[in-house]
């Protein structure tokens, strides 16, 4: 006898495990990692209910993405990725937080099923499941929703090509894995392959034992402009290595020509007067190796990381990087 069909509803997202490298072989695929906001589409009794990672209403925020989706079957749930793209089609978390009319391309990029027309295909091989995806739901679809695909490259290939076009980064996930909600097993992972520059550090923020994140920017030309703090990137002795460099750096004074500034930016990057009262300054002496995303609107840098000290260069030539 056919299994019962069930009503299609929210699924707790199958997570991703954060790693500083992918694993390779032909058991693995690749996609992108997406820079965007995680959603579920569900249908059910002819409606489309577009849900966030953390089951909250969507619909009202993306009505062209929900109307777009209503051709897909009835009692189905598909996960994927609401992305904006800049005006170089490349994904741009900026964007999406300031998307309206006019202002970016929103797509929905899916890249699995859960329930496929009242059946349940969660124990079925990703692959399977891709496949079903393809034929099933996205072949009925259009404009703005997208398949995310499977990159045919090697791992090397692939990361060389995510470094030149200043993506996130990757997303390996088992073949034979079937989906998992609410759990980060490994069989899906995930690794950043951000940009990454020189700035100087001139400053830091109080903790109990000696410092919780690094303040730091670049030369404008012989102003030296904050752009960004992070306290991502350390362990407790490399924290105490760094906290020994900075005694001898001590400044009274702020070096940051652009500091206050008026607000703390969308994401809070931004260092105000108030903020400004956590903060001990130095002398723009040390140079440090600092990844990221992108830098926003406010000229601050986003998912910032500290990589290490760069004694090979000298602070003021340190300036933003194109």
């Amino acid at each position: 006898m056919p299994a019962p069909k069930i009503k299609s509803h929210f699924v707790e997202p199958m997570l991703l495990l954060r790693t500083e490298s992918l694993p390779e072989g032909g058991a693995w695929l690749y996609e992108l990692k997406l820079d965007g906001f995680r959603a579920e589409a569900i249908k059910s009794d002819g409606r489309v209910h577009l849900r966030s990672r953390n089951d909250k209403d969507f619909n009202a925020k993306y009505p062209a993405i929900v109307k777009a989706l209503a051709a897909m079957p009835d009692e189905t749930v598909i996960d994927g990725e609401i992305v904006a793209l800049d005006e170089s089609g490349r994904p741009s978390f900026s964007a999406l937080q300031n998307h309206g009319p006019g202002v970016s391309t929103l797509v929905f990029y899916v890249f699995d099923i859960m329930v496929l027309a009242g059946e349940d295909v969660m124990s079925e091989w990703l692959t399977v499941r891709r496949e079903l995806l393809q034929s099933r739901v996205l072949a009925k679809l259009d404009e703005p929703i997208r398949e995310s695909p499977e990159l045919a490259a090697s791992l090397p290939a692939l990361i060389s090509s995510v470094k030149a076009n200043a993506l996130e980064g990757l997303v390996a996930k088992r073949r034979d894995s079937g989906y998992e909600p609410g759990q980060r097993s490994g069989a899906w992972q995930k690794m950043r392959v951000n940009r990454q520059q020189a700035f100087v550090i001139a400053g830091y923020t109080l903790a109990s034992r000696n410092f919780d994140a690094i303040v730091f920017g670049y030369y404008d030309g012989a102003k030296l402009t904050y752009a960004g703090r992070t306290r991502s990137g350390f362990t407790p002795a490399s924290r105490e290595q760094l906290f020994k460099r900075f005694a001898p750096l001590v400044a009274e004074k702020c070096p940051f020509a652009n500091l206050p500034e008026a607000r703390d930016g969308r994401w809070g990057e931004g260092l105000t007067t108030e903020k400004m009262r956590d903060c001990r300054w130095l002398k723009p002496a040390l140079v440090g190796q600092v990844e990221f995303v992108e830098w926003t609107p406010d000229g601050h840098l986003r998912h910032s990381r500290f990589m290490g000290l760069r004694e090979d260069k000298e602070p003021h030539d340190v300036v933003r990087e194109t």
